[in-house]
């Protein structure tokens, strides 16, 4: 067992002793046990899977963040995280929605759209719709 913390910009999201951890790096998704070696790596959007101490499976979206493991204690720092149980369907696909008619408008030559927020904001609502697709 390990102590896993996930943290966002608003507040400690979990904190508990857990038995595994998978989470999306940028080089791929990645699994953790106890007595890990040291790592510091960043984190794209995409599905969190846990197994808690009473061997409970918990899966989560994320937006992106950082994980660091030292010493037995797992740290995400995510920008945004959400329980797949709830997330808000119709919401992530109004999202994604609207996301997708700015990326296009963008690409008609509206030149006040940030594109790479759009693109961002497009993978975060894509994502969430993968997740709960995945769990439901």
């Amino acid at each position: 067992m390990f102590r896993l913390s996930i943290v966002t910009p608003e507040k400690v999201f979990y904190e508990a002793d857990i038995k595994s951890l998978v989470v999306p790096g940028t080089e791929g998704y990645l699994g953790v046990l106890s007595n890990h070696a040291p790592l510091i790596t960043a984190l794209k959007p995409g599905r969190i899977e846990f197994r808690d101490a009473n061997d409970k499976v918990n899966i989560m979206a994320v937006s992106g963040g950082f994980l660091e493991v030292s010493n037995n204690i797992a740290t995400i720092l995510a920008d945004a995280v959400e329980l797949a149980d709830e997330i808000d369907i119709e919401r992530a696909q109004q999202a994604y929605e609207r996301e997708k008619k700015r990326l296009v408008s963008a690409g008609s030559g509206e030149t006040d759209i940030d594109l790479p927020s759009v693109r961002a904001a497009l993978e975060r609502a894509k994502n969430r719709i993968r997740v709960y697709k995945e769990t439901h």
